[in-house]
Order: structure tokens, then C-alpha cells, then sequence
């Protein structure tokens, strides 16, 4: 128990090093938002940034830095003189809603919330994250701070069986099956906030986009590669390997100098 805890904050915080080093917390941004992961033991409680150091910066983050907290949204562990993350009852209420969910993270994407602005959703443009964006995502829509039971409730509720939602004018929160699939959802999510606002700005509103079937054809494609006679062989004889989300997270890990 005690080890699984310890290797949880590490993994954690090691999300939180991550979305900064990716630009999503960085600058203004660097203390403002959070990665958490529910415990696997202990689905009732889950590890998330703390708050209350001298320095808050996700860049900063360490195992150490992590708190504890149930389903309500009390810290239940972590340092002396540490708190728990302000938005907090976004997170507690999506694990208690959807008990499926291992891992959230909340940032303030630059492009997602400008793009989440201006046309109230994004459209898919590129192939990486496009069946995240290929429906309307859902929008909270308000701008304040999910600091209480009915704000994280609502929340969790509109984000319904998405994988993503909105903040307007505030941010967005995703969730996973773990901390690599709700980390590399939020990256997704900006890279496709980023190429709508190029293409806003190069044609207007009416932007030109990847039509729904061609994404739902995409997927299809995808999902039968390996079966195809010059890939299923190798692919068999291989080692287990990562998932495509382990694999992308571990490449920002390696890229940016966090191993």
C-alpha cells in the first residue's frame, strides 16, 4: 500500500513536470492547474498537486509535493502546512460521478480557451486527437473557479461521456483511463485548439475542416492496421508494448529531460 501510494505521487507529479514542460503551465500559468490519479487500491481517494509551497510552479512538483485527498474533496494526506489544489471539486466530483475515470487533468490552454471562445467548439484538423474533437465538446459556461460541491457536480455532469470539456474562458479538464491517456488528451486538445485558430485566422469562422466521416473512417482504418498480413507478423512477435498514449507521454518524458 505504502509503496503503491509513493510510486502514485511520483507518477503524478511527473504529469504535472510534463504538462509544464509542454507549455500548458508555463510563465503566468505556471502554478495554474493540476494532474490527479485515482488510487488503484483505494478508489475512493485519489493523489493530486498540492498547494501552499514556495514555490506552486507544476515544473516545481515532486512526489513530496503531492497531497491526498476522498471523494468529497478533503485532503486526507500529504505535507504539514499543505493544501490541496483549489479546484479540487472538479476532480472529486468526476471520480465520484464517473468511477470509471483513473486520472484527471485540469490546465489553461491558451488556444482551447481563445478557440472555445470564439466558436464555441473545435473542429477536427489534423489526424492526432481528431475523434476527440469530431462532436461538439460539452462547455461549462461559466468562468469562475470550481471551488464548490454544485460547481464540481456540474461539472462532472456535463462532461457526461466525453473525454474532454470545456471551461469557457477559463481552461479545460480531460480524463483517462490513466495519467498518460488524461496528459496527452489535454495535449491533443490544444494541438487541435491551435491548428482551428490558424485556420480561423487564415479563412474566417467558416474555416475549412476534416468532414465527420472522414474521421469516423480514420478510426476504422486505425483500429485494423495490425491486421494487416505485413504488420501482424512483427507486431505478434514483439515484445508487450506501450500504448499509444504511454508512448507519446514518454516521449515529452525523454524530450524534455524529465527521466
Amino acid at each position: 500500500m505504502a509503496q503503491e501510494l509513493e510510486q502514485v505521487k511520483e507518477h503524478v507529479a511527473l504529469a504535472n513536470r510534463v504538462l509544464a514542460g509542454s507549455g500548458l503551465a508555463m510563465g503566468v500559468l505556471a502554478s495554474l492547474g493540476h494532474c490527479s490519479m485515482r488510487l488503484p487500491s483505494e478508489p475512493d481517494r485519489f493523489v493530486v498537486k498540492g498547494r501552499g509551497y514556495a514555490l506552486d510552479a507544476l515544473s516545481a512538483m515532486r512526489g513530496e509535493d503531492m497531497v491526498v485527498c476522498d471523494l468529497d474533496g478533503y485532503k486526507v494526506d500529504g505535507p504539514v502546512g499543505s493544501g490541496q489544489c483549489y479546484e479540487v471539486k472538479m476532480h472529486s466530483a468526476i471520480y465520484k460521478t464517473h468511477p470509471e475515470v483513473k486520472s484527471v487533468v485540469h490546465v489553461h490552454p491558451r488556444f482551447t480557451i481563445v478557440m472555445g471562445l470564439l466558436q464555441g467548439d473545435l473542429k477536427p484538423m489534423c489526424n492526432e486527437g481528431n475523434g476527440l474533437v469530431n462532436d461538439p465538446l460539452p462547455m461549462f459556461p461559466h468562468q469562475r473557479l470550481i471551488l464548490t460541491e454544485e460547481d464540481g457536480i456540474e461539472v462532472a455532469n456535463t462532461l457526461g461521456s466525453h473525454k474532454a470539456i470545456l471551461l469557457r474562458g477559463h481552461g479545460a479538464a480531460t480524463i483517462g483511463n490513466s495519467v498518460e491517456d488524461s496528459v496527452v488528451t489535454m495535449l491533443q486538445l490544444e494541438e487541435q485548439a491551435k491548428m482551428n485558430w490558424y485556420a480561423y485566422c487564415a479563412a474566417g469562422p467558416d474555416h475549412a475542416h476534416v468532414p465527420h466521416e472522414d474521421v469516423v473512417e480514420f478510426a476504422a482504418h486505425t483500429a485494423a492496421m495490425f491486421q494487416l498480413d505485413h504488420l501482424k507478423g512483427p507486431i505478434a512477435q514483439a515484445p508487450a508494448h506501450h500504448t499509444q498514449q504511454e508512448s507519446i507521454f514518454g516521449a515529452f518524458v525523454h524530450d524534455l529531460g524529465l527521466a
